[in-house]
């Protein structure tokens, strides 16, 4: 089953037109028609299911029946990655943890990173197509690119890590992470953090965390990061 996303849709909506674009792909790719089904997410946690009443070529109507609100995981976790320099590897990153389970992104800029502007807006529909896609009814937050000193002066609740390839005492993630409500994990540029950067972020609260033996792409390693957090805490 198709999932469609508006954040605008509460409770109380009993009918619901869908937009050109969204509509289009109902008629024309998925071949939907007057009575069939539809369900559509506001984002929130809460799955609606309809039934299409009218449709055209630029618009369908569709009635709400009903409308059930999804349970978050135990916990939530915030991934602050530093963006690549090829911005196709930063988007699957953004794919595949939207699809695995990430409650908040948050791109970095540190003192090797190679790339410090991104286009947020492509990024938000590569992110919501994810949490279409894998049938997700909670949208991750995707906030502003910001410094890595200015991210480390947040209050921050909760576990916080940092997977670095420098040498010194680290831990593996698998073995330290326990359950609990806020995770954050920072990952850092293609050159990696420097030992100043390690060194703030230790002093934030980051305790240093080892993803295993290989070395890994910043992409990767968020990627590896993240599953492993929501196989541990059960998401």
């Amino acid at each position: 089953m198709q999932l469609f996303y508006d954040p605008e849709l509460t409770t109380s909506t009993s009918e619901y037109q869908m937009g050109p674009e969204e509509s289009r792909h109902l008629i024309k790719v998925l071949r939907k028609n007057t009575g069939d089904d539809v369900l559509i997410t506001n984002g929130k946690g809460f799955l609606f299911k309809g039934v299409i009443r009218q449709v055209s070529a630029k618009w369908c109507m569709v009635d709400i029946q009903s409308s059930q609100k999804e349970e978050r995981t135990l916990f939530s976790l915030h991934m602050a990655v530093a963006p690549t320099k090829m911005m196709d590897r930063f988007e699957w990153f953004l794919e595949k943890v939207t699809e695995i389970g990430v409650t908040e992104i948050t791109p970095l800029i540190c003192q090797r990173s190679e790339r410090k502007l991104i286009r947020t807006t492509r990024l938000e529909k590569i992110i919501e197509s994810a949490m279409k896609q894998s049938l997700r009814t909670y949208l991750p937050v995707l906030h502003p690119i910001v410094p890595l000193d200015d991210f480390l002066k947040q209050d921050r609740q909760g576990q916080r890590y940092m997977a670095h390839c420098e040498p010194g005492e680290k831990g593996l993630l698998t073995n330290k992470v326990t359950r609990d409500k806020e995770i954050t994990i920072l990952i850092g540029p293609e050159g990696d953090f420097t030992s100043s950067e390690i060194f703030s972020a230790i002093q934030a609260g980051f305790s240093p965390i080892s993803l295993g033996k290989a070395r890994l792409r910043t992409e990767t390693a968020a990627v590896v990061a993240c599953t492993a957090i929501n196989l541990l805490c059960g998401n």
